[in-house]
């Protein structure tokens, strides 16, 4: 369910006139049996432009030719990046803004595993929806493996099953072969599908059955959902806001 507190006839117009995927994403949010809270319908549309860029982040990193990798064997871009015991730190006198729109652009230079695969998505989602200026400041001394991440970007992790389209979900492989395998983050694309780094796009099921194929020999326990999902403090977010 959708409330917004201070309502008012521009943001009212701009909402009737969504379409696609920003459409998509307002439906899923105002059926939500949860409630979402806004101050102006501002910062509802920020999260659905946000959202929107969620999604179109992961399709890119999808197509992006970045490899699926442990930390051993991982690489960035030596242009742009340090590699150092806790993960990647900007090289000094770089641009935040620089160096994540390299992952997109250069892939091949990059490999890494799922979590720091929806990290990146969030930064680069970010990055296409708030000042330019802002994110270099915001972001300014970034390291990036796994969860790690500025605080700036503020990722909230709820108990649920009632996912929005940008959410990151998590499916677990208790019985993994390999650890870089326990399990796999994925991004909740809308219409039950979900994109993974290191499996791809598919539906719930499809996640698991991959999984399952990457289970110890003779294991009878599945993968499953867990029933959680993170997010960003999209209202916070939304004072950095482009337009």
């Amino acid at each position: 369910m959708i409330i917004i507190r201070y309502p008012d006839a521009a943001g009212s117009n701009q909402l009737q006139k969504l379409s696609g995927k920003q459409k998509e994403i307002y439906e899923y949010l105002d059926s939500s049996l949860e409630m979402f809270e806004y101050d102006t319908a501002f910062q509802l549309l920020f999260e659905i432009r946000l959202r929107e860029n969620i999604i179109k982040s992961s399709l890119l990193l999808k197509d992006s030719g970045v490899a699926f990798s442990s930390f051993t064997y991982s690489k960035f871009n030596p242009i742009y990046w340090t590699k150092t015991t806790r993960g990647y730190v900007l090289n000094p006198g770089v641009l935040p803004a620089e160096a994540i729109n390299d992952m997109f652009r250069n892939g091949a230079e990059y490999g890494f595993e799922c979590s720091t695969a929806m990290v990146v998505i969030f930064y680069k989602a970010v990055l296409d929806s708030i000042r330019i200026s802002d994110f270099n400041y915001l972001f300014r001394g970034l390291l990036v493996w796994n969860w790690n991440y500025d605080p700036d970007l503020w990722i909230i992790t709820l108990e649920g099953s009632e996912f929005i389209p940008g959410d990151v979900v998590y499916f677990m492989n208790p019985d993994y072969e390999k650890p870089i395998w326990r399990g796999e983050n994925a991004v909740f694309l809308g219409k039950g599908l979900y994109y993974g780094h290191g499996i791809g796009v598919g539906t719930a099921e499809e996640m698991v059955k991959a999984l399952n194929t990457l289970r110890k020999e003779g294991s009878v326990t599945s993968a499953y959902m867990l029933q959680q999902h993170s997010r960003l403090n999209f209202k916070y977010l939304s004072r950095f806001s482009r337009k």
